[in-house]
């Protein structure tokens, strides 16, 4: 395995930006919205503002620190997605390639019975047809009745049996036809397997976190002494997520089981989708390589391509203004997002409290990992770390 580690310049911390973020994240604290955050800037390829705060365990008075490792939920998909294009840069893994071959035991089936053929770049868009156990209604849902594991559940099968149920499952439409998050990203975890032929945590170290000497960023969690607690915003306070606690993400869904003990199960299966831990800073390295070009990781090509909005114009649910590209989201329309970002500005997050994004035309990579769902994720705090870091730059950072 060849390292490329990318390594960010130590940059001048600007007094407007560091104020502005950290007033954001004390207030989210002292209101009890969050119970702790990391906070990562770059710009140009420097890190310009670094910032640990609050608990990593409340209950033992564990200080948060940069180095602090986060159960990832959906920022494993980026990862996850670089890995299998490095696959299509290699030139073992095609596009537009029906997946087929690789998973021939995998053959979702229209809800007319018709068969159906999905392409890497369909896993890729959450265009494939699929959809999330915790988007049903409730235990009725198709999923649910499956045993469908959303991988943050202690489901204790094999990725094998999980795509076994999520292959018996109708697809929801033809592929190609629309767009919807999905469990494709742990499909695209076993087209993976396949194609390194090594299980999906041996290939994704050997493909992208190896390289990057993102040491710390794996299907497995060695040191619970090191990993935040996950808890769940409420009043007064956020309480500490039990385990098997289900927390719905929207309004009218059965929601999603979590299992935080998962982390440390070196057997439970790799969850393309949701199962991965890490630091934020490792996460960094990731979006810094992409944003400048791929670095050694990834040709330029590939990288236009994962920012090329896939969807065709169709909006995302709840998210005007937004295309999606091969594994995160890409700002089509800054006005109808009433967003300062950039167009094609990439941004995700994650249900363990966490947001992410890339503004390529500022030289901008900014990574808010926290420990409370889902404040962290989609609450105010994103949307205020996202315009204190703007109205920063306005002012001449």
């Amino acid at each position: 395995m060849v390292t490329y580690a990318h390594s960010l310049r130590a940059g001048v911390p600007s007094a407007e930006l560091s104020v502005a973020i950290q007033t954001v994240v004390e207030q989210a604290l002292d209101q009890q919205r969050l119970v702790g955050a990391v906070v990562l800037v770059a710009r140009n390829g420097e890190l310009i503002h670094q910032q640990a705060a609050g608990w990593a365990d409340r209950e033992s008075r564990r200080a948060m620190t940069t180095d602090t490792v986060f159960r990832l939920a959906s920022v494993s998909k980026p990862i996850v997605c670089a890995a299998a294009l490095v696959l299509v840069a290699q030139g073992r893994l095609v596009l537009d390639q029906n997946i087929d071959h690789l998973l021939p035991e995998f053959r979702p089936a229209l809800a007319d019975g018709r068969p159906a053929r999905i392409t890497v770049r369909q896993l890729l868009s959450h265009t494939a047809g699929l959809g999330y156990r915790f988007f049903e209604a409730d235990t009725e849902g198709p999923y649910a009745q499956a045993g469908v594991s959303d991988g943050m559940d202690g489901s204790g099968i094999s990725l094998e049996e999980n795509l076994r149920r999520i292959g018996s499952v109708p697809l929801l439409y033809a592929p190609g036809t629309a767009w919807g998050y999905s469990l494709a990203t742990d499909v695209l975890g076993a087209v993976i397997e396949r194609v390194q032929g090594v299980p999906l945590n041996v290939a994704v170290r050997q493909l992208v976190t190896g390289p990057l000497a993102m040491a710390d960023t794996d299907f497995f969690a060695p040191c619970p002494e090191r990993v935040a607690t996950a808890y769940v915003s409420g009043a007064p306070e956020p309480h500490r997520l039990a385990e098997g606690e289900t927390v719905a993400v929207f309004e009218g869904t059965v929601g999603i089981p979590y299992s935080p003990g998962r982390i440390f199960d070196s057997q439970a299966f790799p969850s393309g989708g949701a199962g991965m831990a890490g630091t934020a800073g490792d996460f960094l390295r990731l979006l810094e390589a992409l944003r400048q070009d791929g670095g050694a990781l990834l040709p330029g090509e590939l990288v236009a391509e994962m920012a090329r909005d896939q969807t065709q114009g169709r909006e995302l649910p709840a998210a005007p203004g937004f295309g999606f590209g091969l594994g995160f989201s890409v700002l089509r329309d800054p006005e109808l997002a009433m967003s300062p970002e950039s167009e094609g500005t990439w941004r995700w997050g994650g249900a363990y409290g966490h947001s992410w994004f890339v503004d390529r035309a500022q030289g901008l990579s900014v990574v808010a990992f926290t420990n409370t769902l889902y404040e962290g994720m989609s609450g105010r705090f994103v949307t205020d770390l996202r315009d204190a870091v703007y109205g920063a730059l306005e002012a001449g950072l």
